[in-house]
């Protein structure tokens, strides 16, 4: 499945009868999409599988079984598909305790503009933040942002052939850098065709 339509999408009553273990296999297919940077940011790397849970999900909850409604929910969650020349992130800034959320959500205001890729030490392509709407204003930042990495040729071939990717961050009060592992390293690479 490389794309998302309503032909793909199970009725209300076969999702419930799958939900189970197709919920079991997307926890599987993120946990080699899911890149910490830091302690406190989570990348969640989208892809048709883990949007077509959203937009199953989404459906279960509302209940939605008009056409015109269901191709609403596609329309939404469609954008957060890589289109093969990018990546595309769910960024999750979390910290467990309110308090120190509200403190650092005011600290790292901006820092979904400093999140970058970086393949065998190459130049840094910066993110870009929160293409569907502003999520941050002039005090502080969102705990949730969707990013896009976008590539030209040269860059997508650097990745494929790379030996080590990283992600990291460049913000004053948050600078922290991961190397990926190989399973999602692959993941990943799979994006970009």
């Amino acid at each position: 499945m490389k794309n998302l339509t309503h032909d793909n999408l199970l009725s209300l009553e076969d999702y419930e009868k799958q939900r189970e273990q197709i919920k079991t296999d997307v926890i599987a297919h993120k946990k080699h999409r899911s890149v910490m940077v830091g302690d406190h940011i989570l990348l969640l790397f989208e892809d048709v599988k883990t949007i077509h849970y959203q937009v199953q999900e989404m459906l279960r909850i509302e209940k939605i079984t008009n056409q015109n409604d269901i191709q609403d929910e596609i329309s939404a969650y469609i954008p957060l598909i890589p289109d093969g020349n990018n990546l595309k992130a769910t960024m999750l800034i979390m910290y467990p305790d309110v308090m120190q959320r509200k403190q650092m959500l005011t600290k790292l205001n901006g820092v979904e503009k400093e999140v970058w890729i970086c393949a065998d030490n190459h130049k840094r392509v910066f993110a870009i933040p929160d293409e569907d709407l502003d999520r941050a204003n002039d005090k502080k930042t969102s705990a949730v942002h969707f990013l896009r990495f976008q590539f030209d040729d040269a860059y997508i071939e650097l990745i494929k052939a790379a030996n080590e990717i990283s992600f990291g961050t460049s913000h004053p009060d948050y600078e922290f850098i991961t190397i990926l592992s190989d399973d999602v390293k692959r993941s990943l690479i799979n994006d970009l065709d």
